[in-house]
């Protein structure tokens, strides 16, 4: 089984999922309307409140976790914990309740995410469809065919900020909503083109404010009585007609939803009116589908990132012969050196085929060009948890070890370090090793031993190991080379 949380802005949410051959199956959800988001302060950090209620929640979804038995669990955090400014004080504490890794994913892996989820959920494979998802935080529009993507964008507007800027004490006024559907227009005019009607068929809405406005407007009669911007007018006119917060009363709408309405109508007449979407259809999959997916396809050996880093190479040139030969190297040392976890082993593996990639900026330096590149660059299946590991290895390969220390301080990390260092070093001195080429160990020290022939036929070999034997002493590390 197979569980994904996804912590919204607005909700938390948890799915419990089974393949079964076909699909993904979902057994068990929970919700809870946490409104991280409404819990930012002027300053842009999480209050203490709201990291309370977000703990107390975290907690018990950590308990249902742990009473199943699953093969995989991904946390994702989405915009709230993207900007949230006091974060990394939050992070280990709801690690520690939820008692799994969070990771805060960006906008356009939440996009990823979530046409992954739609997409598997629909047996189109030739449809060209627009997913908009509106979330408490941020909203996302993908544009695809089938299971491919096309583009990808994700825009800084959601139900939390716009209620609370343009709907306060209890009013909703004309010239307010206005205001707020102009501001959604402004938000979205710049992408007029990569979006075009011209360039879609469907127009498919996945988040949870689409389905509550998608019920509400059903339930209620407006307009035609589908997701269309006729009928989104029609709830608009009625909510003016209230005039007030406390006055409205819809029937299948919950109170504490009544604020993801509010937020939610405006992004999307704006939206709809910027881009010429006339109707979208309502879909239930989305991010939590789309994230257990992830997880099936990775398992499958069907990984997403292992195409990003095979696409990133190729458009910065990358020599994929080279690569290979520092990948192969670096794996044989690493199993070597006995890792606790195999954390590290396919970022490892990575990290040796993009080791080359920061000198489409500059051969002097190039490993630091590497790891900005990696770190910043948009790379689909990746976290910026694993983009940061990826562009510290990147980083570590060459030069003084002074600069990640702190990452040498993690026992596996530093064989992950050592191992690329390494695999890097015998493969531009054109040495392909084996498991009887060298013996290698690191514990409180570093142990290599060599057979003296490989010395003898590679004269330069030396030279670099005693560099490399002086950057490790740096971090007082010894590193004692042996040759038989």
């Amino acid at each position: 089984m197979l569980a994904a949380v996804d912590l919204g802005s607005n909700s938390f949410r948890l799915h419990i999922g089974h393949y079964d051959g076909e699909r993904i199956r979902i057994l068990s959800t929970a919700r809870e309307p946490v409104r991280l988001g409404a819990g930012l302060d002027r300053r842009g950090n999480l209050t203490a409140a709201a990291m309370e209620s977000a703990l107390a929640c975290l907690h018990r979804f950590g308990e249902i976790l742990r009473s199943q038995p699953l093969t995989a669990v991904r946390v994702v955090g989405t915009n709230t914990l993207r900007i949230a400014k006091n974060r990394d004080a939050f992070l280990p504490l709801a690690e520690k309740a939820i008692g799994f890794p969070i990771e805060i994913i960006s906008g356009e892996e939440e996009g990823r995410l979530i046409y992954l989820g739609v997409a598997s959920s629909l047996d189109k494979p030739n449809e060209r469809r627009l997913v908009v998802d509106i979330g408490g935080g941020s909203t996302e529009l993908v544009l695809g065919q089938g299971n491919e993507i096309e583009h990808v964008e994700s825009f800084s507007i959601g139900t939390v900020k716009t209620a609370s800027e343009f709907f306060t004490d209890d009013k909703i006024t004309e010239p307010a909503f206005a205001d707020a559907v102009l501001h959604a227009r402004s938000i979205f005019e710049d992408q007029l083109d990569e979006f075009h009607p011209r360039l879609w068929t469907v127009a498919l809405g996945s988040s949870g404010t689409m389905r509550t406005l998608a019920d509400l407007i059903e339930a209620n009669y407006f307009g035609d009585g589908s997701l269309s911007l006729k009928s989104l007018r029609a709830l608009r006119d009625y909510l003016l007609y209230c005039g007030r917060i406390s006055k409205i009363d819809l029937e299948g709408v919950k109170p504490e939803r009544i604020a993801v309405v509010l937020g939610g109508l405006p992004v999307l007449i704006g939206l709809c009116e910027e881009l010429g979407i006339r109707e979208l259809q309502p879909i239930e999959a989305g991010l939590r589908m789309g994230v257990l997916w992830d997880l099936h396809l990775r398992q499958s050996s069907r990984d997403r990132r292992r195409d990003s880093v095979k696409e990133f190479s190729k458009k910065f040139g990358v020599n994929q012969s080279r690569a290979n030969k520092v990948k192969q190297n670096t794996l044989l040392l690493h199993a070597q050196l006995q890792p606790e976890s195999d954390h590290y082993d396919r970022l490892l593996g990575w990290a040796a085929c993009l080791h080359e990639v920061g000198m489409s900026v500059s051969h002097s330096g190039f490993h630091k060009h590497g790891a900005y590149l990696v770190l910043n660059a948009d790379l689909p299946g990746f976290t910026k948890q694993e983009q940061h590991i990826l562009s510290i290895l990147l980083l570590a390969q060459k030069g003084n070890l002074r600069k990640v220390s702190e990452a040498i301080a993690l026992p596996d990390l530093a064989k992950a370090i050592l191992a690329l260092r390494l695999g890097i070093l015998f493969s531009h001195s054109r040495i392909d090793l084996n498991e009887h080429t060298l013996r290698l160990k690191l514990r409180q020290r570093i142990d290599l031993d060599l057979p003296a022939q490989i010395v003898r036929k590679h004269p330069t070999l030396t030279h670099w190991l005693t560099k490399e034997e002086a950057a490790w002493a740096e971090l007082d590390i010894p590193m004692t080379i042996r040759s038989h």
